[in-house]
């Protein structure tokens, strides 16, 4: 990096702290903090869900899945995207919720303060190893840029730190307010970050595989000819892609379920807007310019792709294919656009993170620390508290990230999380019957299937390790050698030749196998992935729904004040609205005539025109960004 890139990075960081200055002293209140007054309209709204959905890992694992699957490795980005017709519900959800978070819902929902203990406790780790995955993102980013050492230390570990201090200094002070505008000029950067290599990386391309007279716009058609054609396949239609149809369509339904209950969308999902219509079109709105940005970030990565195919680096560690893509194509240009490429992926970083560890310090100051220490707890020790949970978590992540580099590791275990509670929220959302007694044997289900039991199995019964029946691996025509079935590194080989699993036990395989009698030895290896997850789906419901049957049903009074809460109409004015509220208490059977399922403990209500059109508008235009995605992989060919 040149003397001017650095002036780009020392600019920026520099507005990003001066506007956390310039608002610390707005923040009065929790309300002000946590959730800028709720006071928020639809530009706001839409850069805030825009902000904090794009991380600065998203155009780094595009690079890196398409690096490795071609176009298809988009999904590992795009899977995201048919959940947004979800977004145009659930928006409505959390600001009739009417709560600083959503551990807040849970408690009123199951009558337990412990619960929203134990979800703000999940909330805190979920976003530690989600913040780590950013973090880890700039770091592969800067090893290209900066070098493999820093001020005599590796990259990453001056780095990853360095970008800390920032984002703890504007989120810190400003809080949520600051956090907005902020992502307001990060939403830029990042929609520039989303096109700034394309012109340059064509422009190479022609350079090195063009004839005379070829122009940068004839790069798509060069890329045709250098690149195999399997890689313009938007759906992974190779036996080695890790992303055929039935891996996306498991990983989206994983993440329709489990997305709406992750912390941050009782800010940034609407809670935070001024009334329901803001909150919609803001969520839907700020996810659908990310899924246009991710369009840009694969064409970036295909231009990686024809350019370094055969770098031995990239090839040990394709996170690193942004990196290395800007340094080569932007650097030698020496006019600061290393530096602007930088601070786009800081802001990427800084827009997600910012929110995460507000999010954070109001799930322990207001389910932790003032029910179960200080019940008559002043504003400003709310507030000081907050400030410091915050630049807690904001370590604990940075800690994460340079412990664990991997970061489609990190990814997959984003998804897996918020299964723990995701049957407790969306039946406690739609059936009266959810009890607290089987939230609590569920949550203890996950921990112990997800987490507990593959460690702990082999533990216990260490000779599992070399059993011939768990050391089987399939047989597919890709699987080199074979992928170990039932262990999650695989099967190591001593000198002597005794064999043994490496890692956790993949338990669920042995259901599979031996219940339902699959062949698992005939499963290619991305179907050997996806089989991870179906469990994880399915099996908390279930448990849900059989311990709630079997438990008694929760009080029939906090319930309907919960329901019609829910169900009344937000009314911009706080006045006003709390009016509204208290007539919803008093009668709780206000909106019974709307109930899709009369007399039962089933809480659907008939859509409006409004949710029923805009739902579908919504695919309409899911589907037509894959229309754009199947036309970008035709550019050329």
């Amino acid at each position: 990096m040149e003397t001017v890139d650095y002036i780009v990075l020392l600019l920026y960081f520099s507005i990003m702290a001066g506007i956390g200055f310039a608002l610390m002293r707005k923040q009065k209140r929790q309300e002000d903090y946590f959730m800028g007054g709720r006071n928020f309209g639809k530009l706001m709204q839409t850069f805030a869900a825009f902000g904090a959905g794009t991380g600065s890992a998203d155009p780094v694992n595009t690079a890196r899945g398409t690096f490795a699957n071609g176009m298809s490795g988009m999904w590992g980005v795009m899977y995201w995207l048919f959940v947004t017709p979800i977004y145009w519900i659930s928006a409505v959800w959390y600001r009739r919720m009417r709560c600083l978070t959503l551990g807040d819902w849970f408690t009123e929902r199951y009558e337990s303060k412990p619960m929203g203990v134990a979800y703000a406790i999940f909330g805190c780790f979920y976003y530690i190893v989600y913040g780590a995955m950013l973090f880890t993102a700039i770091g592969k980013v800067g090893i290209p840029l900066l070098g493999e050492e820093l001020m005599g230390a590796k990259t990453e570990y001056v780095l990853v730190p360095a970008v800390a201090i920032i984002v703890m200094v504007y989120g810190m002070l400003g809080g949520l307010t600051a956090a907005y505008w902020t992502d307001v000029i990060q939403g830029i950067c990042i929609i520039l970050l989303s096109v700034l290599l394309i012109p340059f990386g064509l422009s190479e391309v022609v350079k090195q595989f063009g004839v005379e007279g070829d122009t940068w716009t004839d790069g798509f058609r060069i890329m045709h000819e250098q690149l195999p054609t399997e890689t313009f396949e938007i759906i992974g239609g190779s036996a080695a892609s890790e992303f055929p149809l039935y891996a996306i369509v498991t990983i989206v339904i994983m993440n329709m379920i489990g997305i709406v209950l992750t912390p941050h969308f009782i800010v940034t999902g609407g809670g935070s807007a001024k009334n329901e219509t803001d909150a919609r079109i803001g969520l839907v709105s700020g996810n659908l310019i990310k899924r246009f940005c991710t369009i840009g970030w694969v064409i970036t990565a295909l231009i990686v792709l024809t350019l370094y195919t055969n770098d031995t680096a990239l090839l040990a560690d394709a996170d690193m294919a942004w990196g290395k893509a800007t340094k080569e194509l932007l650097g030698p240009l020496g006019i600061g656009l290393v530096g602007l490429m930088l601070a786009c992926l800081l802001a990427a970083l800084m827009s997600s993170v910012d929110c995460y560890m507000l999010v954070c310090s109001a799930l322990v100051v207001r389910n932790i620390y003032v029910p179960y220490f200080n019940p008559n707890a002043s504003e400003k020790k709310c507030l000081n508290l907050g400030r410091i949970t915050g630049g807690i978590i904001v370590v604990g992540a940075v800690i994460v990230s340079l412990t664990m580099l991997d970061m489609f590791k990190q990814l997959e275990l984003t998804w897996i999380v918020p299964m723990t509670f995701a049957a407790l929220f969306w039946l406690g959302m739609y059936w009266r019957r959810a009890t607290t007694k089987a939230g609590w044997i569920t949550i203890i289900f996950c921990l112990l299937s997800f987490f507990v039991l593959p460690r702990a199995i082999p533990k216990i019964v260490p000779e599992l390790r070399s059993n011939e029946t768990y050391l089987q691996v399939n047989t597919p025509e890709e699987a080199k050698g074979g992928k170990a079935i039932y262990w999650t590194e695989g099967i190591h080989q001593s000198d002597n030749g005794d064999k043994s699993g490496k890692g956790s036990f993949r338990f669920e395989m042995v259901i599979y196998n031996k219940l339902i009698g699959l062949d698992m030895t005939k499963f290619q290896n991305a179907a050997l992935k996806t089989m991870e997850f179906p469990f994880k789906i399915i099996a908390p419901f279930l448990v849900m729904i059989i311990a709630s049957l079997l438990t008694k049903p929760n009080n029939k009074d906090s319930l309907d004040r919960l329901y019609v809460k829910m169900k009344t109409p937000v009314d911009p004015d706080p006045e006003n609205d709390k009016a509204q509220v208290e007539r919803s208490y008093a009668q709780p059977n206000r909106f019974d005539d709307r109930k899709l399922f009369p007399r039962s403990n089933l809480e659907f209500q008939r859509p409006s025109r409004l949710d029923f059109w805009g739902f579908i508008g919504c695919f309409v235009i899911c589907f037509g960004i894959i229309g754009v995605a199947i036309l970008v992989s035709r550019i050329g060919s």
